[in-house]
């Protein structure tokens, strides 16, 4: 229940071409506390209640629990979160032997566009692909919960 991910921008969109699986993704948060975020998701027809715990200082690693839910139940929950919904494309790209999750956002953060690799452990080395940008492993802003609260078409 420990996932470890590094994040990134993305800095072009060569990424499509690449994608063998694209998935609409809906979420909004019930709790945005950094301490323990708790978060519904509607992916496609799919329903999901997700918990995740405080990073580790480098942001590397932290508690997920995810429980699939029925799709009345998600759209039901919805209704109850918190202001700024998240709303997405997810494009999944074979890479080596990892697979990244790229984010190419709509709505109030229109513009943003972030890929994500789970690892197995810390110093899991990986193929980086030649989109794949800056990395923005830890910072805080880039969290979808964050983004929920300050959207990317806010910062100056």
């Amino acid at each position: 229940m420990i996932e470890i991910e590094r994040k990134f921008l993305v800095t072009s969109e060569d990424f499509k071409a690449q994608s063998f699986k694209q998935t609409r993704i809906i979420q909004g948060f019930l709790n945005t506390n950094p301490e323990r975020t708790v978060r519904v998701r509607l992916k496609d027809n799919k329903g999901f209640l997700t918990v995740k715990g405080k990073s580790t200082n480098d942001g590397l690693k932290r508690f997920e629990w995810e429980k699939e839910i029925s799709k009345t139940d998600a759209e039901a929950l919805l209704e109850l979160c918190e202001d700024g919904v998240i709303d997405k494309m997810r494009y999944e790209v074979k890479q080596g032997q990892h697979v990244f999750e790229i984010d190419y956002f709509y709505g109030d953060n229109e513009g943003l566009v972030i890929a994500e690799v789970e690892l197995e452990h810390e110093n899991d080395r990986f193929e980086t692909p030649h989109w794949l940008g800056k990395e923005i492993t830890g910072d805080i802003k880039y969290y979808n919960s964050q983004l929920s609260q300050t959207p990317y078409k806010t910062w100056k």
